[in-house]
């Protein structure tokens, strides 16, 4: 089978780090093309574009990776998916639920494959704590997701905006993870948001979960000031005495006290095989519940002001 031919839309740092180095890869995708408002694009792109638009235009392209903020990705992936191609959504998946529920509804009229690629699910810990608490109780739960915003959004200005979600845009993936992990459904009761007073974007945030149980105590710290070593962990206890404990954004995994997965970080590998299976089979894939915990955090969460944050 030919390789499926695909562009990426918005040539950022995320891209360029970790989409285009998977798309490379893996043999059953081939580089078409690149869209970048800043005219950049690797070698190996055969069409370079300014303007999204006239790539939707190319009759071989079959899918589009949408690696731009998360406020313009709806109206891109609806143009994508009328123009009959395929769409994967780098997270958050668009700026509101409502538009994502708009976009399966598109995909499924068009018959295109829609992905919401939640890449921290595909760290190799991930799959081993789903097994290990399946049909487990929940105790306790402290998630830390601590790191530098400079470091890794240097210069975007996008992220403290309205819609661009703050420190949710790296805390999302914890939530990914814990969605995909936890035995039974997880809400958010409280949540704490620190707003700088120049932001429109919470810079930190504290949550306190609830999944049912009685006496469990689940909470999760996001913070984008951390300077130096960079945390991201979750770590849970069972009702059952069991403890298991996630590093390195889930890449290792501890299990009462004993490593069992522990390997260099390769989550969009596993994007790009499984956009691969959905291409084949002609499905989509659209989770949003970790969406949908940001938007009660959101929409439940304490405000609270603090000191202006310059990058």
């Amino acid at each position: 089978m030919a390789p499926h031919r695909v562009g990426i839309i918005g040539f950022g740092k995320i891209a360029q780090d970790q989409h285009l180095p998977a798309i490379r890869a893996n043999p059953d995708f081939e580089l078409l093309a690149v869209s970048s408002q800043r005219g950049l694009s690797p070698e190996d792109a055969k069409y370079t574009f300014v303007d999204y638009r006239e790539m939707l235009k190319l009759p071989d392209l079959d899918a589009v990776a949408i690696c731009t903020p998360p406020q313009v990705r709806h109206d891109i992936a609806k143009q994508a998916l009328q123009a009959g191609k395929s769409a994967l959504l780098e997270k958050p998946p668009a700026a509101t639920l409502s538009e994502l529920e708009d976009l399966k509804r598109i995909a499924s009229s068009a018959r295109k494959t829609l992905f919401t690629a939640w890449h921290a699910q595909h760290n190799d810990g991930v799959d081993a704590a789903a097994k290990a608490l399946q049909g487990q109780a929940i105790k306790r739960l402290l998630i830390t997701w601590k790191e530098d915003v400079r470091q890794w959004h240097p210069g975007q200005q996008w992220i403290w905006q309205a819609g661009g979600f703050g420190i949710f845009d790296p805390g999302i993936n914890a939530l990914s993870i814990l969605t995909r992990i936890a035995p039974q459904p997880i809400f958010i009761k409280q949540a704490t948001l620190e707003f700088p007073a120049n932001r429109d974007a919470p810079i930190a945030a504290s949550l306190v979960f609830a999944s049912g149980s009685v006496g469990e105590d689940l909470r999760a710290e996001f913070d984008w000031r951390q300077t130096g070593p960079q945390t991201w962990d979750i770590e849970i206890d069972t009702a059952a005495g069991q403890h298991l404990l996630l590093t390195k954004g889930a890449a290792r995994l501890e299990f009462d006290g004993k490593v069992v997965v522990d390997e260099t970080p390769a989550e969009y590998t596993g994007v790009y095989q499984q956009f691969d299976t959905l291409l084949k089979a002609g499905t989509s894939d659209v989770e949003d519940m970790p969406f949908r915990l940001v938007a009660d955090a959101f929409m439940i969460g304490k405000r609270v002001p603090v000191e202006a944050f310059e990058d």
